[in-house]
């Protein structure tokens, strides 16, 4: 599982932190995959700490449908030499129920409310499928793996391009509680 680090705007009113605990890289039978959520994908160093633990599948399912956020996935792609999968949904004001408590609040707004952008992304940057936009759907691509090694040679963050008797990300990953009990012998 994973529990996203810093919840932003307006989820800070419903969700709290997530702790270094929740950042796992799967080795799974299609690769090595990990990923942050919408946008936690800009704290350079949670991604590095990813990075470090050999993502080659980076999933970046986000809310944000701006252009933007393709050049963050592209770059994500570059930095880590990893695929990159984002995913978005694509909402009308005619996909809520009539019934919706908050209908009201839809009023005056486009009847596109988020328009997708969904997109497959190489090791090197290269788009491999998308951005869908304006519709639901399902993208795919073939991901060969062996291209993350090759993509390597010239430029790895975490390997022969890093600096660490220059730079150190220290990481903690152990499970923090809101509350610590000790024991009344202490």
């Amino acid at each position: 599982k994973h529990r996203k680090l810093k919840p932003t705007a307006a989820e800070r009113l419903i969700w709290g932190e997530g702790d270094g605990s929740t950042m796992p890289v799967f080795e799974t039978g299609i690769g090595r995959i990990g990923g942050l959520i919408c946008w936690e994908n800009y704290l350079p160093l949670a991604r590095m700490t990813l990075y470090d633990k050999g993502v080659e599948i980076y999933l970046a399912p986000t809310a944000d449908s701006r252009d933007r956020w393709q050049a963050t996935l592209r770059h994500i792609a570059l930095e880590g030499r990893c695929f990159v999968l984002g995913c978005n949904q694509y909402v009308e004001k005619g996909h809520y129920p009539d019934d919706l408590e908050v209908r009201s609040e839809l009023e005056g707004r486009p009847d596109v409310l988020c328009r997708g952008g969904s997109s497959i992304y190489g090791p090197l940057g290269e788009l491999l499928a998308g951005p869908l936009e304006g519709e639901e759907g399902l993208l795919h691509a073939e991901l060969d793996l062996s291209a993350v090694a090759r993509s390597k040679f010239d430029f790895d963050v975490v390997g022969h391009y890093a600096r660490p008797d220059v730079f150190r990300l220290h990481v903690n990953e152990a499970p923090l509680g809101s509350v610590t009990r000790w024991d009344d012998a202490l």
